[in-house]
Formats: C-alpha cells, sequence, structure tokens
C-alpha cells in the first residue's frame, strides 16, 4: 500500500481500495461483490442483517461465518425467519459457527417481521431501500483517499436509518446503513484508482432502479 493514497497493491499487481487487498476473503469480496447493485431482496435483507452482527466487530470475522449464518438464517427467507421462535433462538445462541449474541439475533428475528411490512407498502424490500439511493450528481468523482476520508455517513444512510428505526427495526444505525448501501451499490465507493471503480460504475449506470408499487 502506497502512503497516504488509500490503495492496496495485491500479489497480482492491481491496484484495490486499501482494505481489499489485506486477505483472500477481502479480495474475493471486493473484487466480485462489493459496490455491485443489488435487487434481490433476500440478499439485501441478509446484507443488512450481517452487517447489524458485525456491530463492535470486523467485516473480516462476519466474512468467514458467512455461509453459517445463511445456513443458520434459513438462508435470509426473511419470511421463514419471521416465524422463528424461542426453540430458534436457543438454537442460534448454541451455534459456534455465528456471532452467538442474544440481541443481535433477535434483532434479525424482529427485522424478518418488520420487512413484510414494507413489501406490503413498497412492493419489495429493494424498492424501500433504492428509494434511499444518494444522487449521484452530488457523489465526488472521482473518488479519492482524502475525500473518503472525509465523507463520513451520508444524510441519506441517515435518513433510512431514522425511518427503519421509528418503523420498528433494530441494529440500524447511520453507520451500519450505509456500510449496506456502499456493499449493495447503492453508492460507489471503491476509489477511482481502484481497478474495478470503473466497471462498478457501468453495472450502476445499467442497473434498472426498482419501482415502488402502489398499493390497490
Amino acid at each position: 500500500m502506497e502512503a497516504g493514497d488509500g490503495l492496496a497493491t495485491g500479489p497480482d499487481g492491481l491496484a484495490r481500495c486499501w482494505w481489499g487487498g489485506s486477505d483472500p476473503l477481502y479480495i474475493e469480496y471486493h473484487d466480485h461483490e462489493w459496490g455491485r447493485p443489488e435487487l434481490g431482496d433476500r440478499r439485501l435483507f441478509g446484507k443488512l442483517c450481517l452487517e447489524g452482527f458485525q456491530s463492535g466487530l470486523s467485516w473480516l470475522i462476519i466474512l468467514r461465518k458467512r455461509e453459517n449464518f445463511r445456513a443458520a438464517f434459513a438462508g435470509f427467507d426473511f419470511e421463514r425467519v419471521a416465524r422463528f421462535h424461542d426453540g430458534d433462538v436457543e438454537r442460534l445462541l448454541g451455534d459456534a459457527g455465528i456471532v452467538r449474541n442474544r440481541p443481535k439475533i433477535l434483532a434479525t428475528i424482529n427485522n424478518a417481521r418488520r420487512c413484510s411490512e414494507l413489501v406490503d407498502e413498497f412492493g419489495s424490500l429493494a424498492a424501500y431501500f433504492w428509494s434511499y439511493e444518494p444522487d449521484p450528481a452530488q457523489r465526488p468523482d472521482p473518488l479519492d483517499w482524502s475525500t473518503m476520508v472525509g465523507l463520513g455517513v451520508s444524510p441519506e444512510a441517515t435518513a433510512m436509518s431514522k425511518d427503519l428505526l421509528k418503523r420498528g427495526w433494530r441494529f440500524v444505525g447511520p453507520t451500519t446503513v450505509y456500510s449496506f448501501m456502499q456493499a449493495m451499490g447503492l453508492v460507489n465507493d471503491h476509489l477511482g484508482e481502484c481497478f474495478v471503480a470503473d466497471e462498478v460504475e457501468q453495472l450502476r449506470a445499467a442497473f434498472r432502479r426498482p419501482a415502488r408499487s402502489r398499493p390497490s
């Protein structure tokens, strides 16, 4: 990594965002997932759940346990997770393959139960989440290290967090929500000199944003 530029050069000689070159799992995640726009409700729900579990931990810890989380939480099928009961909570607390944190487990089940309310109102989780996409014209272009350091949490992430909390969701603070937005492509926070930054921007340009369905 070159001092001050926020880039890490991997063994393949490619320049990546500083966090994406330190571990093979991080490299794979950075190169093929992070920042690519996502439409699938289960994937969106699952990522927001995992961001909640990450609170106070490193993302690498969660990434290493991600497949265990998927198995434990029914593939993040929120309709199934919404039916979890006390026995499931005890099962999850005994599962060494995940983060055994009771408040976070209960929050995930609670949030699954809140999903149907968003689907009823917006037509899909994707339509709700993408309604908070920041205006690309208001984003820095290109994004360099010094700008990235000063960005902080976006107003849109703060607004989404506030709305979700009002709707009864848990473990969805502004930092958690902004990390979710970065990962799911609502913003492109790959540094401008990162080798996948242009590819991600092209994917975002071609991405068809979900429309909100009108209740009948």
